[in-house]
């Protein structure tokens, strides 16, 4: 073969490898049930009401233990968690169209950069459950947005700042808790 079709072939197997890789994303993200979660906690409507109005930014209690990354349906809040207990970083997030249930799951994939369910260019995305067909994490916008999702898409992205997009790509890992409270 001669050095300009392997070069070609090359090519073309570097295309498919990176097509298998958004059409297996793709699946993951309509699959029907909740892989990732690990813990059924009985909630059927989650409230979006801030639990502690005198310190938002308290890691809320019943959120678990050890290494974990905690999420608050009601205060739109992420909360990073070392080991020891201790609060690594927290801050405040946007949430998509469709909520997670209350309940404790893993992270079961982490894509770099990828367009999400409302066209908008992402990274960092952070996948830990699905719900009605719809993939939820954490992820960035590339353009650093954070807006409000449109309310006629269904949309499972959690987004946050580019920053703290980094932060969570660096602390969650396949594997990782993440404890889901109202």
């Amino acid at each position: 073969m001669s050095r300009s079709s392997s070069g070609f072939v090359a090519g073309l197997t570097a295309v498919a490898l990176a097509a298998v890789g958004f059409l297996a994303y793709q699946a993951s993200a309509s699959a029907p049930d909740h892989p990732g979660k690990t813990d059924k906690s009985p909630s059927a409507s989650a409230s979006r009401s801030p639990k502690d109005k005198k310190n938002p930014t308290a890691l809320p209690a019943r959120s678990g233990a050890g290494e974990r990354v905690v999420y608050s349906l009601g205060d739109q809040r992420v909360w990073l968690v070392e080991a020891s207990g201790k609060v690594k970083q927290t801050f405040k997030v946007t949430p998509g169209t469709v909520d997670p249930a209350p309940g404790s799951y893993t992270v079961t994939s982490r894509t770099g950069a990828v367009t999400g369910t409302d066209g908008v260019p992402i990274e960092h995305v952070v996948i830990f459950t699905s719900n009605d067909g719809v993939a939820i994490g954490f992820s960035a916008a590339v353009d650093g947005s954070t807006p409000r999702p449109d309310p006629s898409k269904k949309t499972g992205g959690i987004r946050q700042s580019r920053a703290h997009g980094n932060v969570m790509w660096q602390f969650a890992g396949i594997t990782q808790k993440v404890v889901v409270v109202p």
